[in-house]
């Protein structure tokens, strides 16, 4: 396996995922820095200035050693007639409201010209490639970069590119997979097949992230080549998360009896506990950011209710393995 840059930690090391929309706060990413993890704050959905003030939390905190996660841009243009017709299915749902088609960024442009006057130890992107000025431009302030990845190909991309490491995501990740063509079909393997096949096609450090929900799963992980592995639902239900009490009891839920990857929150697949919304919703189209804009309201509701049957409940198929208590001790679990 390839020595990861320092500030990414030591070989075998266990790493906290970054993710968007309230779990990834800055409580959680200095718990996880003091118990020897690094950790990311997500960028994604947030202000800028939002952004800024998480940043300066986990510097007040003393965590030296952490990283931002960027939303980068790709976009899934959605044809009118199909947003028009699934504005339509959803008309009936508590909290709809009639979404003009929305189409941005996430700020990302706002957000690069942050970290790059105010540099933090690692950056990394989702969803897209970032243009190759933007990495260059990290790599002056000294900052290091992460791509997300999903398949060999997208490795060799980022590679190109000149990002220092990458993030190989599994189909059992929870929440929004990170696949650079949202309407490419998923192939679905274990995550040790994966790591091994972009260890033998890129020359980077690899980290490890989708289901990993015990110490077998790391140890199988970094077996075939990992550096380090990532955790995310793992750590949902930890007290420093910023999780919902929704989504916390949802996760402890028998009643929730599988995951499945679904369009119909936001228009990119994502993995999310089944629901009522998500088996409701097969037909949705793609459609990013569009449809997350679209749903939104009735997300919100669904919130301010209290009611999972329409709450975007992301979850990996490891679900069952997360815990409540310091991330810290989520962490131990993993490592002895």
């Amino acid at each position: 396996m390839v020595q990861l840059p320092g500030v990414l930690g030591t070989v075998g090391s266990v790493h906290v995922a970054p993710m968007a929309g309230g779990p990834s706060t800055p409580a959680l990413v200095t718990a996880a820095a003091r118990a020897g993890s690094f950790a990311q704050l997500a960028a994604g959905y947030r202000t800028p200035d939002s952004v800024a003030a998480e940043i300066a939390a986990v510097r007040a905190a003393g965590t030296t050693a952490f990283g931002v996660n960027l939303f980068a841009p790709n976009p899934v243009p959605i044809d009118a007639a199909e947003y028009d017709r699934y504005r339509g299915l959803l008309a009936h749902e508590p909290g709809a409201t009639a979404v003009a088609e929305r189409e941005d960024d996430d700020a990302w442009h706002e957000k690069v010209a942050l970290l790059l006057d105010d540099p933090v130890p690692v950056v990394s992107f989702t969803f897209g490639l970032p243009d190759v000025t933007t990495v260059q431009a990290f790599r002056r302030r000294g900052t290091i970069t992460v791509q997300s990845v999903t398949d060999p190909d997208e490795a060799q991309a980022a590679e190109d590119l000149g990002v220092d490491a990458l993030v190989v995501q599994g189909i059992a990740a929870g929440g929004h997979s990170a696949a650079l063509d949202p309407a490419r079909a998923l192939t679905d393997r274990p995550l040790p097949d994966l790591v091994r096949a972009v260890v033998a096609a890129t020359a980077l450090p690899v980290v490890a992230a989708g289901g990993i929900g015990s110490r077998d799963d790391v140890v199988a992980a970094l077996a075939a080549g990992a550096s380090a592995t990532a955790v995310g639902t793992f750590v949902l239900r930890a007290d420093e998360a910023g999780t919902s009490d929704t989504h916390r009891s949802a996760l402890a839920d028998p009643a929730f009896q599988e995951t499945a990857l679904t369009l119909a929150f936001t228009g990119r697949p994502a993995r999310a506990l089944v629901n009522d919304f998500v088996r409701a919703h097969t037909d949705a189209p793609l459609g990013y950011p569009a449809l997350h804009h679209l749903t939104k309201p009735i997300r919100s509701t669904a919130a301010a209710a209290h009611d999972p049957q329409r709450l975007h409940l992301w979850a990996g198929r490891a679900w069952r393995d997360a815990s409540t208590g310091p991330v810290a001790d989520a962490l131990a679990t993993l490592l002895g």
